[in-house]
């Protein structure tokens, strides 16, 4: 069953934990689709529910002159056809009202606030208003009981499918902690709580070799879902290369996480 098909999102919803996983950013229609079948025939394999993640542009990227998108709408088709071809439920982020609505025209499962937007109430209200699935990306600069309020303003539109992730609290300059308390605090909103292990790896330089680690961490303190971004060759990778999991690894650590959830 498709995350869509799901009258309403809530934990029940999750058996076990779900894998949301891509790419950072879509950078050609072969690539994506490389990524979605390796990551399917995984997870598959392993018996994981898993929902295709990749941004159809950056809209936070550092520098002005940092990639951005091929194209919004060449972005956004692309992907839509990717999870037609694998019949997979797929995401993607927003950054303006106008974002929402352009999502809104393609099949596309799950809309996701980005961290930086997490108190943006226009935005947030607009993907609600799309009748998407929302996945609200908990801000560095918030703690895991504000999340309420961010749920509250989802709630307000009469929307209640909402799933809410964990990425890190700011801690000093350009570095992060995970207080994985918040996977519990998040989910007395009765909300499921992915989180993030690859957003969270704490530098602006990111260290994959703590993907495992926040990984197990994840599972240990009963978290949702596991988000991860992936790529076959991460150091030419378009985005956020240096905080990504190898496409090829990714089959040992889900069986270790797989391990941990039993």
């Amino acid at each position: 069953m498709k995350l869509s098909e799901i009258p309403k999102i809530n934990r029940e919803a999750f058996p076990q934990f779900t894998l949301f996983a891509g790419p950072c950013v879509i950078e050609s229609e072969s690539s994506l689709s490389e990524i979605a079948e390796k990551l399917l025939n995984i997870t598959a394999g392993l018996n994981i529910p898993f929902v295709l993640k990749a941004s159809f542009k950056k809209g936070n990227r550092t520098k002005h002159y940092d990639f951005s998108t091929i194209g919004d709408e060449t972005a956004l088709s692309i992907l839509q056809n990717v999870g037609r071809k694998f019949n997979i439920p797929t995401m993607t982020d927003v950054h303006s009202r106008f974002d929402a609505r352009l999502v809104d025209d393609y099949e596309i499962d799950i809309i996701q606030i980005p961290a930086m937007l997490s108190r943006q109430t226009d935005i947030i209200q607009a993907a609600a208003n799309t009748g998407k699935i929302v996945n609200i990306k908990k801000g560095q600069f918030m703690s895991g009981f504000d999340i309420n309020y961010v749920v509250g303003k989802v709630i307000a539109t009469g929307h209640h499918d909402i799933i809410l992730t964990e990425r890190g609290t700011a801690f000093g300059y350009n570095d992060l902690v995970v207080d994985m308390r918040n996977v519990p605090i998040m989910q007395a909103t009765g909300c499921p709580v992915i989180v993030d292990i690859t957003h969270s790896l704490g530098t602006s330089d990111g260290d994959p070799k703590m993907i495992r680690m926040f990984g197990r961490m994840a599972i240990a303190s009963g978290a949702d879902g596991i988000f991860l971004e992936t790529h076959p060759n991460p150091a030419k990778a378009k985005s956020d290369g240096n905080r990504m999991l190898m496409l090829n690894n990714v089959p040992t650590l889900l069986r270790e996480l797989l391990t941990l959830n039993r």
